[in-house]
């Protein structure tokens, strides 16, 4: 792996910091200005219509076009959009539908960003060097947000909006300059190694119910980040401040998470690793309302460092499940499922959370998380023992 190919993970680090921003600090104007889970839930919802839709198309075309041109585009393209709504708000644009609107742009980026960065980093990582790769990739993407949830947090609280949303205008702008630096010179495709390949589906473990575990990554993540702030200061009554800590916590179990990945994945298996952390994350859920403050960092650290490994290792097998030519269709079709799948957990969470309180609406999470985790493990590691069989006859 090139010094120029490292750029990716401060690229990485500075776009995961601008997106979370956007997202928290929009999420905590609603609330305060609503204070209801269904005005949180119709945010996330509104930034995952757009990606489960053209998330498949745009992976296609990430594998047709220059990648590093399409993250490039992608970042210039975000800059604008976040920078609308700072400016929105001083021009005195209403509110909610400003945060709406540009949210939904930004969704729109996003739907072409997730497949082509993945594709990219297919393209130029060495395929020996996915697996220490990608837990630094998660490294800088949890870094990112837990750097937002602090800064955007306390900025929010102690700044008002406009500062914190130009700020994040900016880091889609430096992004951009250093995937430019990367430099344009393709890797050769290499052959993946053994000790790689018997996990992935050229021996016969298919792509769907990778896809369906990527997804629900992606599921838990968004509808978890929609029910936060809805407890700790719609039903709580603490500051931004407070959620800011959460989401620090829980960042502090990605990064150690990130950082015990490689010795989980050589002991384990990414194959047991992926589908035995989403399993017992999901389980953890369902606990985190329950007790207060105190009890729900230290469920919330847990559930990430679990969660972390388990999205570490969904990652490197869906990069190395299908050839390096069609890596952004295969990101593009997971992402799409995941975000669908999202959307309807979420208005279900939004609706029963309406209805009830969020302790409902984190039972919900977790029941559908467990369905889908269990499905998900029960054909792979069925497919697993086929490839098994059929390799030893």
């Amino acid at each position: 792996m090139t010094s120029r190919t490292r750029l990716l993970l401060p690229a990485a680090f500075i776009t995961s910091l601008g997106n979370n921003i956007q997202l928290l600090g929009a999420a905590l104007l609603l609330v305060r200005a609503q204070g209801s889970m269904l005005d949180v839930g119709w945010l996330f919802i509104a930034v995952a219509v757009p990606q489960a839709v053209l998330s498949p198309y745009f992976g296609r075309l990430a594998d047709r076009f220059d990648r590093r041109r399409l993250w490039v585009t992608c970042d210039v393209v975000s800059a604008v959009a976040a920078l609308a709504l700072p400016v929105g708000l001083a021009l005195g644009v209403a509110q909610q539908p400003l945060v709406y609107a540009t949210n939904f742009a930004l969704a729109i980026v996003a739907a072409q960003f997730t497949p082509a960065s993945a594709a990219l980093i297919r393209e130029r990582v060495p395929a020996a060097d996915l697996r220490p790769f990608n837990a630094h990739y998660e490294i800088a993407l949890q870094s990112g947000m837990l750097l937002s949830a602090s800064l955007g947090g306390v900025a929010l609280q102690y700044f008002g909006p406009q500062p914190l949303f130009t700020f994040n205008a900016l880091t889609f702008a430096l992004s951009a300059t250093l995937v430019l630096a990367v430099g344009s010179k393709r890797r050769p495709v290499t052959e993946l190694p053994q000790a790689i390949k018997h996990e992935v589906r050229l021996n016969g473990l298919p792509l769907a119910p990778l896809a369906l575990l990527f997804g629900q990554g992606l599921v838990v993540v968004t509808v978890f980040n929609a029910l936060l702030p809805v407890l700790l200061i719609g039903e709580w009554h603490r500051g931004p401040a407070v959620l800011g800590v959460v989401d620090a916590v829980g960042g502090v179990g990605f990064l150690l998470a990130a950082a015990v990945y490689r010795r989980s994945a050589a002991r384990l298996g990414d194959l047991r690793l992926a589908t035995g952390g989403f399993l017992v994350c999901s389980g953890l859920l369902v606990l985190q309302p329950l007790f207060g403050v105190p009890a729900l960092m230290a469920l919330v650290l847990l559930g990430a460092f679990l969660f972390g490994q388990a999205r570490i290792a969904t990652r490197s097998l869906l990069m190395t499940s299908v050839d390096e030519s069609r890596v952004g269709q295969a990101f593009g079709i997971a992402n799409g499922y995941g975000l669908a799948a999202t959307i309807v957990v979420m208005l279900i969470a939004s609706l029963v959370t309406g209805h009830t309180d969020t302790r409902y609406g984190f039972a919900v999470l977790a029941l559908i998380s467990v369905l889908s985790a269990a499905f998900a493990a029960l054909r792979l590691s069925t497919s697993h023992r086929r490839s098994k069989t059929t390799v030893l006859i």
